[in-house]
């Protein structure tokens, strides 16, 4: 077991995660909990976007897109993904690689019954990542969906969670001289046990 102190002590990767976004939503302007998501396509070709992490739980992290946009292909293709969470007010960052499954259950549902209005009938309107002909278009599609779906649409078919199951999870912290800290968590597969490494900057 290697030695770690303040920030980086505890046994729990995913409580010490939890532990920094709240930290971070503190102090970082916007959006805290945005990850660069990055997935590979069926060449192998690697792909990576922004996105906003919903959920820490206890043994995964849940972000929520359209199941038919360009990412969620890549991630059903392939079952896996990454991400980086960089706190540049902070200092600090976080980084993920696991499995992947979907959330379609009740849990998608409720996230999706909390966000606003707007948000919800652009779900059901935007073909993510197709081509798109103009803005009015796009506008004239919500207005259509809005008609159709009136002011409590229920989550579209299309849109969902995706969780991540990780089997690593580095924190990485600032260092005077660019001597950082670095502590890797690992296991080869999702139900075995964490081995934990500090790590050279």
């Amino acid at each position: 077991m290697t030695d770690r102190t303040g920030i980086f002590a505890g046994d729990n990767p995913f409580e010490i995660a939890r532990s920094w976004l709240a930290e971070a939503e503190t102090e970082e302007p916007n959006d805290p909990n945005a990850i660069a998501l990055s997935t590979v396509d069926a060449n192998g070709l690697p792909n990576a976007r922004m996105v906003l992490l919903k959920e820490i739980e206890d043994g995964a992290f849940v972000f929520y897109t359209n199941y038919e946009s360009a990412k969620a292909g890549e991630i059903d293709q392939a079952g896996k993904a990454a991400f980086v969470m960089h706190w540049k007010s902070l200092r600090r960052q976080i980084r993920v690689r696991g499995v992947v499954s979907r959330e379609e259950g009740p849990q998608a549902d409720e996230y999706y019954a909390s966000r606003s209005l707007k948000s919800r009938l652009g779900a059901w309107a935007s073909k993510q990542s197709r081509p798109l002909s103009s803005r009015t278009t796009l506008m004239a599609e919500v207005a259509k969906v809005t008609a159709q779906h009136g002011p409590n649409p229920s989550r579209p078919p299309f849109w969902g969670g995706y969780r991540i199951t990780p089997v690593e999870i580095e924190f990485w912290a600032d260092g005077a001289f660019r001597l950082h800290d670095r502590f890797k968590w690992h296991r080869k597969k999702p139900d075995e046990e964490w081995q934990i490494d500090r790590l050279n900057p």
